[in-house]
This record gives structure tokens, sequence and C-alpha cells, in this order.
């Protein structure tokens, strides 16, 4: 009955495994063919490579992905932080109920909702102050921080009801400021879970695409608007090949990940066996 069991469970995951991988696996050998038609075979090429490298079109809106990304990665861990600070250690204080409705509504709100309101925010701020003169980096970034920041709070809310007070409090005893605690004790300890906060916002920015259409101008388009209207006018096979160096630089990094994790286990374990 176990054996049964467990040749069930393998064959159920081996085929959720093939559900995932096959099409990327499809899509990689695609990028390399010759026929401008993405469903013919023309024979293998890196003609669709050598176009994409010289489309400065791709990889302005690459820039500006990754650039986007980063600031609201950065923007959002920070506020992200002290939101969570707020909710875990300050204890009950005035609006709490309100502050935490507040930061976990973009979690459940609409992407299209989110980007119609931001967008009528956007438009009303330009012609009270004139501000925003034209939609792009600095809207499409705002817009990006303000749904990002609620899982970043998330996590840092987590990482602090896991790690307890006792070490702050032991500090606090032994007559360390409140921010000298902040600095030297807390956000070391935090470190893991803003970096993992920070990697989430990276990909939420990266990935989006409904929110950043609504705050977005002409001539700056996002790398996920340029393949959608892409798509929508006949998909190319140079966006295979973009697709596929996207896919291995993901799988780079992930390897290097699980490399510099297995090194750190392998690390701890020899001192504590020297131990």
């Amino acid at each position: 009955m176990q054996h049964g069991r467990s040749t069930f469970l393998t064959t159920v995951l081996w085929l959720g495994m093939a559900f995932l991988y096959i099409p990327l696996i499809l899509l990689i050998i695609y990028s390399f063919n010759y026929s401008k038609l993405v469903a013919v075979w023309g024979g293998w090429s890196l003609r669709w490579y050598v176009e994409l490298f010289q489309s400065e079109e791709v990889w302005a809106a690459v820039w500006l992905s990754l650039r986007i990304a980063v600031v609201n990665a950065t923007g959002a861990t920070m506020l992200g932080t002290l939101a969570g600070l707020a909710m875990v250690r300050f204890g009950r204080f005035r609006g709490r109920t309100l502050f935490g409705g507040m930061l976990s509504a973009p979690l459940v709100m609409p992407e299209v909702i989110t980007g119609l309101s931001l967008l009528l925010l956007f438009i009303t701020l330009n012609e009270w102050i004139g501000w925003p003169s034209q939609r792009g980096f600095s809207t499409i970034t705002i817009a990006h921080i303000t749904f990002s920041l609620a899982y970043v709070a998330v996590i840092i809310q987590s990482r602090l009801t896991g790690m307890g007070q006792d070490l702050e409090e032991a500090a606090l005893d032994l007559g360390a400021k409140p921010l000298r605690v902040l600095m030297d004790i807390t956000l070391p300890r935090l470190a893991p879970g803003m970096l993992a906060g920070w990697l989430l916002a990276f990909t939420l920015s990266l990935d989006d695409l409904v929110i950043a259409s609504f705050v977005t101008g002409p001539g700056s388009s996002t790398l996920p608007i340029l393949i959608y209207s892409r798509i929508r006018l006949g998909l190319r096979p140079d966006i295979n090949a973009l697709a596929t160096i996207i896919i291995l630089t993901v799988a780079i990094g992930v390897a290097i990940a699980a490399w510099l994790m297995l090194r750190q286990q392998k690390q701890a374990a020899a001192e504590a066996a020297a131990r």
C-alpha cells in the first residue's frame, strides 16, 4: 500500500514538473528558430539573438524596468520595514487598526482598481501642482512602491514576531539607547527578512503589467508592456530569445544562491563538529 502511494505521488510530481518546464524548454528551442513564424520550424539559427541585441527599443525597456525595480525594491523595503516595526514593536496605538487595514489593502485590492486610482491621483496632482508633467519612471516607481511595501511589511512582521524581544530588552536594561538597539540588534537580525522583501519587491516590479500600463506614458514602456504590445500585434521570435536570456539569468541566480546556502550549511556543520 505504501509502495503504491509512493509511486502515485512520484508520478504526480513528475507530471507537475513536466507541465511547468516543458513549455520553457520549447520556448528556448524555438528561440533558435530561423523562421519568422513562431510556430513554424525553419532550422537552427542565432538570427533572433543578433536582432535582439541590435534592438534599441527592447534594451531601453529592459533598462527602464531594471531601474524601476531597483528603486522600487529599495523604497518598499525601507517603508515596509518601518511599517512592520510599527505594527509589531509599538504596541497598541491610536489608529493601529486603520493603519493595519490600509497596509494590507494592496494585498487584496484588484490591480485594475489600484492602477486606475493611481492614474486619477497623478492626473489630479498634475492639474493642481503641475506634477507629474508626464507619466513615466517616477509615476511607475511610486505606483510599484505603493503595493510592494505591503508585501515587505508582511515579511517583516513575520520575522519580528518569530525572533522575539529578549536581546532588545536586555540591551535596553543595560543602558543602550533605543536607536542604538535598533541599529545594532534589531536591523541585523531583520537582515534576512529585509533581503527576502527586497527580492520579492524587485520581482513584483519587474513582472508588473497591469498597474504600469495605467501610470505610464508615451516613450516609457517597461519590458512587460513591450512584450504584451508585441504579442497583440503578432509575436516575433526575438521575444523568445529575450525570454531565454531571462530564464537563463534566473536559473544562474538560483544556482548561485543554492550553492551559497549549501556552503554555509557545510561551514556551520564543520564548526559544530569542531566544538
